[in-house]
């Protein structure tokens, strides 16, 4: 993923006002982004926590969605759970439902929708090895190579921004 500026990042939001946008505050280690490694950047609101935000990069330019992250979460020890984003395996509490209301006028009407992804929003870390997730029985080892699993993240990642944003993705 390309760097991108504070300017570009609040400009992108698809599905919250420009005065959310405005407010919402970037990662805390926003500077030292690996941007390299990156192929959307997630975070959750250090200012609101329970706000998280994507932004996915286009050929247009990015698309950046605002996402609600639920207050009281039941975890487990023993239970484990899957990214549905980049298919990476959890100790229950590493993977969260995220909700994004529509864009547009459907979004305004309250209709929202969800996804289940790794509640730190580092899906590309875990896919290329560089961030392990906390699990008792240790990491699934797949047969796809680095680039089959990049793809299939951008897929799932495609999906939900089709699904929020109304448009499909090709």
């Amino acid at each position: 993923m390309e760097p991108l500026s504070e300017k570009q990042i609040r400009a992108s939001f698809v599905n919250c006002t420009k005065g959310e946008a405005a407010r919402m505050r970037l990662p805390l280690d926003f500077a030292d982004s690996p941007w390299e490694d990156l192929d959307f950047l997630g975070w959750v609101d250090p200012g609101a926590p329970l706000r998280a935000h994507l932004v996915v990069p286009r050929d247009e330019g990015p698309l950046g969605i605002s996402l609600r992250v639920p207050s009281v979460g039941r975890t487990s020890a023993v239970k484990s759970s899957l990214c549905r984003i980049c298919l990476t395996g959890h100790a229950s509490s590493g993977v969260t439902l995220l909700v994004a209301p529509l864009a547009g006028a459907l979004g305004r009407e309250g209709n929202t929708v969800g996804t289940y992804i790794c509640a730190d929003l580092a899906c590309s870390l875990y896919v290329r090895g560089k961030r392990q997730p906390r699990l008792r029985a240790g990491r699934q080892e797949e047969s796809l190579t680095l680039d089959e699993r990049l793809a299939r993240m951008e897929g799932n990642l495609n999906g939900f921004v089709s699904r929020v944003t109304g448009v499909p993705v090709a």
